[in-house]
């Protein structure tokens, strides 16, 4: 096969690499119409990021005297942006490149581009409004991508325990960390060493997602308190997170918190992903993000942030079927 950059295979993608470039001029103009203010923060790093299965690419740096530190490609600029909000500096978005080892299918690459943006203040239903706000202006009125076709003027919000009760038949919120009553409750076997987070997330790629940003785009929120990851639970019911994840034409394209700012919290949720981690892949990890840690108990404001995965809306605004066609090499 030619490379990508011969000519004849070049020239098939480049109707949709001119959509991505258009689509990324539309949303740096979204955002700085809505006084936001652009950043951009080291790529290699002391702490990639926490997440359980999320694996990072290593690297060193060398110091004119010969030190030699360990490094990360980040797999999120989060951590990063959230120390700028507890600094002062408002609303912030960033379209950076980030990297996770490992991934790799018509959705998915080791090295993309993701759109993330905080607003000091926002509430889950005022981040909801914003994100569909930009679907809006970035995107055609009815778009095309992977054989759905989805109309953006409108879009649906549904609960994670709705969507559970809807399309599995089973309260999440009363059997989600029992994993045998919950494979009974669903009707499935429980497969040999599989455990309830396991169980929830077969579930829901496998009756739930489907299902998902088809006619209208669709905010799943409200996730229970076990997968809250960096969302602050909901003072309204401690068993769920202010949390939402966004599905346009079927693809998964953005997840959203209301910020945890709890230092201590945090602390424990870190301490308990990297046991998880270790457990399950074993090997040697970074230090805990002691620096984080810090800015936030000196105080980060209240606040919201997304993360959408701009490649995904390249595809989605371009009609693009394979993550490969919006990269230019």
């Amino acid at each position: 096969m030619a490379p990508r950059w011969h000519p004849e295979r070049f020239a098939a993608r480049l109707p949709y690499l001119r959509r991505r470039a258009l689509l990324l001029d539309a949303v740096r103009a979204f955002f700085r119409a809505r006084a936001y203010l652009e950043v951009e923060t080291p790529y290699a790093v002391s702490a990639p990021g926490e997440e359980v299965h999320l694996r990072a690419f290593a690297t060193e740096r060398e110091t004119p005297e010969g030190a030699r530190e360990r490094l990360y490609l980040h797999t999120s600029p989060e951590f990063a942006m959230k120390r700028l909000l507890v600094g002062g500096c408002g609303p912030i978005f960033q379209i950076a490149r980030v990297w996770r080892n490992g991934e790799g299918s018509a959705l998915h690459a080791p090295e993309f581009t993701m759109l993330e943006w905080y607003r000091p203040g926002a509430s889950l239903s005022s981040l909801i409004e914003e994100t569909a706000s930009l679907l809006r202006a970035v995107l055609a009125p009815v778009v095309a991508c992977r054989g759905i076709v989805t109309e953006i003027s409108n879009y649906e919000r549904i609960t994670v325990a709705a969507a559970f009760s809807r399309y599995v038949g089973v309260d999440i919120l009363a059997h989600g960390e029992n994993a045998a009553a919950l494979a009974a409750a669903a009707g499935e076997r429980l497969r040999p060493g599989e455990s309830a987070e396991d169980l929830f997330f077969r579930l829901l790629l496998g009756r739930i997602e489907p299902r998902l940003g088809r006619a209208r785009p669709s905010f799943l929120t409200h996730w229970p308190a076990a997968q809250a990851a960096l969302a602050r639970r909901d003072p309204t019911d401690p068993r769920v997170a202010e949390r939402f994840e966004l599905f346009v034409c079927g693809i998964e394209l953005a997840n959203a918190f209301i910020e945890l700012t709890d230092a201590d919290e945090q602390r424990q949720r870190f301490l308990a992903d990297r046991a998880r981690r270790a457990a399950l892949y074993g090997g040697a990890t970074w230090e805990m993000d002691e620096d984080f840690l810090a800015a936030l108990a000196h105080g980060m404001p209240p606040s919201g942030g997304v993360a959408l995965g701009f490649d995904r809306l390249a595809m989605i605004a371009a009609g693009a079927n394979d993550i490969n066609d919006v990269l230019w090499l």
